[in-house]
């Protein structure tokens, strides 16, 4: 399988799903310009010339067997995931997040997002309507993801709510510090799924995200928010949660991307906050192969900036469900 990807300087690449590249034999003079529209990964020596310009450089715990089973399942979404990844690098936060939406919406008119529609698992994830609990002292705003019994897996209603707060909190000046936190074992399981699919016109579903993204409101002032995470941090989770300027977490917690199995990209803000912490390449590495990063790693990457104990708010909702 890994061999079928290696290619070597001036070989063209066309139907392939992705690419491979030995950075430990490739000359150190070759170039590899322009990029291939699918995903370019590097193996080996980090410090070759060359290294900078790709997608990727597998790493622990990246798995590379699994990044390309990954790709070869849903090669038309990570080809639009790292092209995505490759211009909005450098871009204003707004462009970002409007190339972002963008990409995610193409993806939404796919072959791929529609076949995993077709055969997902239609079990409910939790038949209680997602809250955001708000809480005002002084100049300081307390906004909690109060679904625990859902993983605190964020529905239409909790988009809206965030997308209000963190709002306020961008207008108005006396508040100066947004503490981010989630009632419950985990900060947030993602986007609720069993919402995916409910705006199937594109355009439509665009011009929602340019007005109600949670993450549009929280870059206006990422440097008063502070974010504490514990248990499972997925998908839109950890996208509004990187764009803090502070993000902890507890030991415990772990981190995952996984909406290219899905046929899809992190269409939360994560394919422009994720990268501005930890890189595009560890991003990529993320989105490809969709694999979990535990607290450790996550430190040593930039993707949080300390591991500390925390205990989780306590909900109106949360009792006996935690």
């Amino acid at each position: 399988m890994i061999a079928r990807y290696l290619i070597q300087p001036l070989q063209a690449v066309s139907s392939q799903a992705l690419a491979l590249v030995d950075l430990d034999t490739w000359p150190r003079d070759a170039g590899l310009q322009p990029l291939p529209s699918v995903p370019v990964i590097g193996l080996g020596e980090r410090a070759h010339p060359l290294a900078a310009t790709l997608d990727a450089i597998i790493e622990a715990p990246i798995a590379l067997e699994t990044l390309i089973r990954q790709v070869e399942a849903n090669p038309h979404a990570a080809a639009v995931i790292v092209q995505l990844l490759r211009v909005a690098e450098g871009q204003s936060l707004d462009r970002a997040l409007t190339l972002e939406s963008l990409s995610y919406g193409l993806l939404q008119a796919s072959a791929e997002y529609a076949q995993w529609l077709a055969a997902r698992n239609h079990a409910k994830v939790s038949t209680v309507p997602g809250s955001v609990i708000l809480d005002r002292q002084d100049d300081e705003l307390r906004v909690v993801l109060n679904r625990p019994q859902a993983r605190n897996a964020i529905d239409r209603a909790m988009r809206d709510q965030l997308f209000e707060a963190f709002t306020v909190a961008a207008l108005d000046p006396d508040i100066r510090a947004v503490k981010f936190r989630a009632v419950g074992a985990a900060f947030s399981a993602g986007g609720d799924l069993d919402e995916f699919g409910t705006t199937r016109d594109a355009a439509t579903a665009h011009d929602i995200r340019c007005r109600t993204l949670p993450a549009r409101a929280i870059a206006r002032r990422p440097e008063i928010v502070d974010v504490h995470i514990q248990g499972a941090c997925i998908g839109a989770g950890l996208e509004m949660a990187a764009f803090a300027q502070r993000v902890t977490a507890t030991k415990g917690a772990w981190f995952q991307l996984p909406e290219l199995s899905m046929g899809l990209l992190p269409g939360a803000g994560g394919c422009v906050s994720v990268p501005r912490r930890i890189g595009r390449q560890r991003a990529a590495l993320m989105m490809l192969s969709g694999e979990r990063v535990d607290a450790a790693t996550a430190l040593r990457w930039g993707l949080i900036d300390a591991i500390t104990d925390e205990a989780p708010p306590v909900g109106p909702a949360s009792a006996g469900l935690e």
